[in-house]
């Protein structure tokens, strides 16, 4: 079945209904670790909107010190709630952020560590599954009474195996399954529950190089935006579903790259940008852009658009008290590439100092690959305008939202975060018995523990000469720039020897300088 839009209007007729309501109530036998659960006095639970961007970094939303990309939307969501300033994402890449923070543990318990694929065999994949016993925010949350629809990027199994979102607990689903078909704007097809819907007749592959010749931006565009059809399909959830409670959660796909926004955005962004180091020709990878900085801060603010749409929608249906939106990142802004003045698929994250300042970039346990943006909006809760500095983190997520939506814990699993529903509504800080912990099997392998104003990190753990312990002071050094492990072995020692302690060893994302240790 064939999805249309006009490449001028960007308007999307959408030709398919939605496939039937399916809910799982799952057992699950990993170990108990419930944290306190402190539901907030309400009658009605509100409704959840949940907003992930992809590859978002700390320093690219006007709320957070950017100067150069137009997001007046996230700016104005930040302005009637809280912004997070320390806020960390579960892992340093796409797959195993989204299962720490759906699943509520963190990368030494969580079964996803990872990008990698299901090895299916299909061009696209989907990557590897979460198991049936696992239990996620959705399933919870549908237990509890709501509807549970997703929007966006999945990245935690085939529609065929126990990861599908219809599997995992939404009653809806429409995005790309695999991360590998959401390199491009204009795939073949997109994911409608458990079935493929063909969106454009002639789609542009994620990768492709011009050594020379004209670059085109047109020649990258098919007829169908997968973004705004996406987003017409959650408009469609979301009306259909008003009369709430609903757990709408959206992780788009912007700005991961590749580089396709639309023109009108484009065109709002000073040429000058790119007059000095030229067009982008698709040597970092992903695709070729005429205008590659425009193209970059367009992306974002087309994101932006999107978001302003949601919550346009909450204003038409006068949701906007009873619903609390919550609007974070996967992970930092994309790394450096082969070529100095592009970043890999052409993003220009140093023009823009997409990290804040912030030391690493996706791919990086350092502050810039871990630190994201994150704004709760919760109007009569949170306090309009209001800043937070305590570290916080994915794994939080699920205990926040199952109290806010007043929903049981799971009780045999473990779960890593705290609630944080005072800290948003009473400016309570809540004690964190554990460190925040990353046990990242990618990039060589990286393990990084943070508790209080330590953070600990080494890199190339995977690796035959594995990289030494570095310890910094983010109280007193957030651009990680002074080591000082040197100066206070006692402390690395202690971090690393409940690291290995506490960690569950995970034969699919295997660390063997630590799995002999893991209990």
């Amino acid at each position: 079945m064939m999805l249309s839009s006009s490449g001028s209007n960007r308007g999307v007729i959408v030709l398919f209904a939605l496939i039937g309501i399916v809910c799982f109530t799952r057992e699950t036998t990993a170990q108990v670790e419930v944290p306190s659960n402190t539901v907030p006095s309400h009658s009605v639970p509100p409704n959840i909107v949940f907003i992930l961007a992809d590859d978002l970094g700390y320093g690219e939303l006007g709320c957070y010190g950017q100067q150069k990309i137009r997001t007046p939307n996230l700016d104005r969501l930040a302005s009637q709630g809280m912004c997070f300033m320390q806020h960390y994402t579960g892992a340093p890449v796409c797959a195993p952020a989204r299962c720490t923070l759906l699943t509520g543990q963190h990368l030494g318990h969580a079964e996803i560590r990872g990008n990698r694929d299901s090895g299916n065999g299909r061009t696209f994949p989907g990557q590897w599954p979460l198991t049936d016993p696992i239990v996620t925010i959705a399933e919870v949350l549908s237990d509890a009474g709501y509807r549970t629809g997703a929007f966006g990027k999945w990245g935690l199994g085939p529609s065929d195996s126990a990861g599908s979102p219809m599997k995992q607990g939404f009653d809806r689903f429409f995005g790309y399954n695999c991360q590998r078909n959401a390199h491009s704007y204009y795939p073949p097809f997109l994911d409608s529950d458990e079935s493929e819907i063909r969106v454009n007749a002639k789609p542009i592959p994620g990768h492709q190089r011009k050594p020379d010749g004209e670059v085109i931006a047109d020649d990258y565009r098919a007829t169908t935006y997968a973004p705004d059809v996406i987003l017409a399909e959650a408009i469609k959830f979301l009306d259909a579903s008003k009369s709430g409670p609903f757990f709408l959660y959206l992780p788009f796909v912007e700005p991961h790259v590749s580089m396709q926004p639309p023109q009108a955005w484009i065109d709002q962004y000073p040429e000058s940008w790119d007059a000095d180091h030229g067009v982008y020709r698709g040597e970092n990878g992903y695709l070729p852009h005429p205008r590659p900085r425009a193209a970059y801060a367009a992306m974002i603010s087309d994101l932006d658009e999107h978001v302003g749409t949601i919550l346009d929608r909450l204003d038409q249906h006068n949701l906007t008290d009873s619903t609390i939106v919550i609007f974070t990142s996967d992970n930092g802004p994309t790394h450096p590439g082969r070529t100095p003045n592009f970043h890999v698929g052409g993003a220009g994250c140093t023009f823009f100092e997409s990290t804040g300042g912030l030391r690493g970039f996706k791919g990086s346990c350092y502050e810039g690959g871990l630190r994201v943006p994150c704004i709760v909006r919760w109007p009569g809760k949170v306090d309009r305008g209001s800043r937070n500095e305590m570290p916080t983190y994915f794994p939080d997520w699920f205990p926040t939202l199952a109290s806010i939506g007043s929903a049981d814990l799971p009780k045999q699993q473990t779960l890593d975060g705290l609630d944080l529903t005072e800290l948003m509504t009473a400016g309570t800080v809540p004690k964190r018995r554990d460190p925040l912990i990353w046990n990242f099997s990618g990039y060589g392998g990286i393990v990084a523990i943070r508790d209080g104003k330590w953070k600990a990190i080494r890199t190339a753990v995977n690796r035959k000469k594995p990289g030494r312990w570095e310890l910094y002071d983010l109280s007193l050094d957030p651009t990680e720039s002074q080591d000082l492990a040197d100066q206070n072995p006692d402390v690395v020692k202690r971090l690393e020897a409940h690291f290995a302690a506490t960690r569950t060893a995970e034969p699919d994302f295997p660390m063997p300088l630590y799995d002999g240790v893991s209990k």
